[in-house]
């Protein structure tokens, strides 16, 4: 009991990577959020944890959102920004704020205010009760979004996910907790065109999930819309392995054992049943 109370009072340290496209109306706000948690806190389970530093990803979006993070980095030493020479998407900036990062641990959030900095003394007390290294937080109401894109976000973390991995991880969230030497290593080592958490699956054993709220964005518009949503899709399609190449390998074996039976039975059935066997039996074939 007296080891379990030390490791509760140990302080640890927190990295937060806000991966930034249309940040120039939110990014002032989560920073003051954020601010308390610069001091040492205790999280609702009593552990003890301080973030460090805030790093800022430019990733070029089109609303000027660099002179915002410049702003912030002048006022708040505890700001760090990293600059990506063109936009290359929220995973590929995410794994570059985390090969920035110096903490013990990382928090990944987004720009637009729908996750609460306050949950995080939630998920630092999910990984210890869990002994987690990876935590995803797991909203408890719906997002605030369009039921198109819902649909779609279900769509694919429910069905195609299961398809394209082993599906033992099909909760993921961009609001996440994780090692912070794990972070490092993966990001040294992917790609930019990696869905990060799939490439977290392939190191990360342990996975826990940590109840949230979220909230309605604080921007005026979505910086997801189609053509990001489907560029996240087919990352995730790119970075699943072999496992889409061997469902098309057994849809072509499939159609080809099916295609042999249908020209045997049209053949079988004009010669002994006297079927009339017209165009369409040799094109099916």
């Amino acid at each position: 009991m007296e080891s379990e109370i030390e490791s509760s009072r140990i302080q640890h340290s927190v990295s937060v990577v806000v991966p930034v496209y249309l940040g120039s109306q939110t990014l002032s706000t989560l920073i003051e959020e954020i601010r308390p948690f610069v001091s040492p806190t205790l999280s609702p389970e009593g552990i003890e944890f301080q973030v460090k530093e805030v790093v800022l990803v430019n990733d070029c979006g089109p609303d000027g959102s660099e002179h915002t993070i410049r702003e912030l980095a002048l006022k708040n030493d505890w700001v760090k920004p990293v600059w990506l020479s063109k936009n290359y998407g929220q995973h590929a900036a995410t794994l570059a704020g985390m090969a920035a990062t110096t903490s013990e641990w990382i928090i990944t959030i987004d720009e637009d205010g729908q996750q609460n900095p306050n949950d995080f003394g939630k998920l630092l007390d999910t990984a210890a009760a869990n002994d987690a290294s990876l935590v995803y937080a797991k909203p408890i109401n719906r997002p605030p979004h369009g039921i198109i894109r819902n649909t779609l976000s279900w769509l694919v973390k429910n069905t195609l996910f299961r398809l394209l991995t082993d599906g033992t991880h099909n909760n993921f969230n961009s609001f996440r907790l994780v090692s912070g030497s794990i972070g490092r290593t993966l990001a040294a080592y992917v790609g930019d065109g990696v869905y990060l958490d799939v490439a977290l699956t392939w190191i990360v054993q342990n996975v826990a999930q940590c109840p949230v709220q979220l909230r309605e964005e604080t921007r005026d518009n979505s910086g997801y819309g189609f053509r990001q949503l489907s560029s996240h899709f087919w990352r995730l399609v790119l970075s699943a392995g072999t496992r889409p190449l061997r469902i098309v390998g057994l849809l072509g074996i499939t159609s080809f054992i099916v295609g042999i039976i249908a020209a045997i039975t049209i053949v079988i059935g004009k010669f002994n049943y006297g079927y009339a066997v017209s165009g369409w039996a040799s094109l099916l074939a």
